[in-house]
C-alpha cells in the first residue's frame, strides 16, 4: 500500500525526511508548518506544503484527511497536540521527541487506538534503543548496558567545543530534565549532567554524561534482565563543566527560552558533523562473563543530489525505516510501538535504515511513482 504522509515541521529534519520519502515510489509527502519562510524553503525542494496550525485540532485533523501517517518533526511541546489529532483522524503516528513526558502521553493515547503510535523514532531515542537491545538480548543476564550518542562538529573552535547541528530546544531540554536509568535492577531517575566519563575513540578523547530521554522505553523492557542501563551524550572534554555553570550555577535551567536564545545567537551552525553511536554491554552468556559492543560513526552524505548532515541522515534514517517497517507489516499496525521491537539487522537491511551505514539511497523519479 502506498502512503501519503503529513510531516509537521519544516525545519532541517522535517525537510530531510520529506526528501528521503519522496525518493521512493510508495510515498508522497506534504510538509506542514506555520512559518511561511520555512515553507518557502521546502517548496524549493519540490515538496508539497501546507500552512497548518497544529494547536488548532480541527485544522490539523482536516490536514490529515486522506493521509496514512503523520510525523511530528516539531518542537517537543507540540507532541500532545499532534498525537491527539492523529488519533482523531485515524492516522498512524510517528515522532522524533526525546521528551519523556510527551512520550508517556502518546503511550496512554495509544492504548485503544486502531492505528500505530510510535514515538522517539530518531537517533536517541530511536536507533540507539534498537542497537542497545540488540546487544542486551544476546546475554542470559546483563550486568551493564552503557549507551552513548554524540552529534558533534568535526572542527570545534569555541570553548564549548560545540556547534548547532540539530534542535536547540531539544538539546537544552535533555540537559535540564531528570534521566531514567536502571541501577541495581531498579528503575530510577538520575540527575542530568552527572555520571561523567571520559573515553578515547580512534585517538580522539571524548566525555559523556547523563542526559534525558535517550533510553526511550528500554529500561522498562529490560527490567528483570539487566542490572544497570544508562544513557549518556557524547561531547568533547570540557563541555559538561561549562553547561553546569550556565544551567545550574547561573540557574538558566529555569530560563530555557533564554538558554536557547544564547545558544542560537552565539553558536554557529555547521554542516561538517559526525554522529557516533557507541553501545557496550557486559553480562553472562552460558555462564561466562563477556562484553559486546556496537560502534557506528556516520558522516554527511548525498541524497537526491543534495548533501545532508550526519544528524539529518541518521534522524531521517531512524524514522523512515520505522515508518517503512509499519507500512510493510513487519511491525504491528496498531497500538504503542517501542524502538526495541525493531530488529537491528532488519533495520540496517531496510533501504532507509541502510543510510546509517552510509549506503546510498536509490531514488525513483516522480514520474516513475506508482499511482
Amino acid at each position: 500500500m502506498n502512503w501519503d504522509v503529513l510531516i509537521v515541521g519544516a525545519g532541517k529534519i522535517g525537510r530531510m525526511v520529506g526528501v528521503v520519502l519522496e525518493t521512493q515510489p510508495e510515498y508522497s509527502v506534504t510538509i506542514a508548518d506555520t512559518n511561511e519562510e520555512n515553507l518557502a524553503e521546502v517548496a524549493k525542494l519540490g515538496l508539497k506544503t501546507a500552512k497548518v496550525d497544529v494547536t488548532k485540532e480541527d485544522e490539523l485533523v482536516a490536514a490529515l484527511q486522506g493521509k496514512q501517517a503523520v510525523l511530528s518533526a516539531a518542537p517537543y511541546f507540540l507532541t500532545p497536540a499532534i498525537a491527539s489529532g492523529a488519533k482523531k483522524a485515524g492516522t498512524h503516528y510517528f515522532d522524533l521527541t526525546e521528551d519523556v513526558k510527551g512520550t508517556k502521553f502518546v503511550r496512554d493515547l495509544a492504548k485503544d487506538a486502531d492505528t500505530a503510535f510510535m514515538p522517539q523514532c530518531g537517533l536517541a531515542p530511536g536507533f540507539v534503543g534498537v542497537a542497545g537491545y540488540h546487544l542486551a538480548k544476546q546475554f542470559d543476564k546483563v550486568e551493564d548496558l552503557s549507551m552513548r550518542v554524540g552529534a558533534l562538529p568535526r572542527f570545534p573552535t569555541n570553548a564549548l567545543k560545540y556547534n548547532i547541528t540539530w534542535s536547540t530546544e531539544g538539546m537544552v531540554n535533555e540537559y535540564c530534565n531528570p534521566c531514567e536509568a536502571l541501577v541495581d535492577g531498579k528503575l530510577v531517575e538520575v540527575p542530568p549532567l552527572e555520571n561523567l566519563q571520559t573515553f578515547t575513540l580512534n585517538g580522539t578523547e571524548f566525555e559523556c554524561f547523563n542526559t534525558s530521554g535517550g533510553l526511550g522505553t528500554l529500561c522498562e523492557t529490560l527490567a528483570g534482565h539487566a542490572q544497570n542501563v544508562s544513557y549518556r551524550s557524547i561531547r568533547y572534554p570540557g563541555h559538561r563543566d561549562i553547561l553546569k555553570i550556565l544551567l545550574q550555577d547561573l540557574k538558566l535551567q529555569n530560563r530555557q527560552d533564554l538558554m536557547c536564545e544564547i545558544f542560537n545567537t552565539a553558536l554557529p551552525v555547521t554542516k561538517q558533523d559526525t554522529v557516533t553511536v557507541f553501545c557496550t554491554a557486559t553480562g553472562t552468556i552460558n555462564g561466562r562473563f563477556e562484553e559486546k559492543s556496537f560502534l557506528n560513526v556516520s558522516t554527511p552524505m548525498e541524497v537526491a543530489g543534495q548533501e545532508w548532515t550526519a544528524i539529518q541522515i541518521t534522524t531521517a534514517a531512524g524514522v523512515t525505516a520505522a515508518m517503512d517497517l509499519v507500512r510493510t507489516g513487519k511491525l504491528p499496525q496498531k497500538g504503542f510501538l517501542s524502538q526495541e521491537q525493531i530488529d537491528l539487522d532488519e533495520f540496517l537491511d531496510n533501504r532507509f535504515g541502510g543510510m546509517f551505514l552510509g549506503k546510498p539511497l536509490k531514488t525513483a523519479a516522480k514520474t516513475d511513482k506508482a499511482a
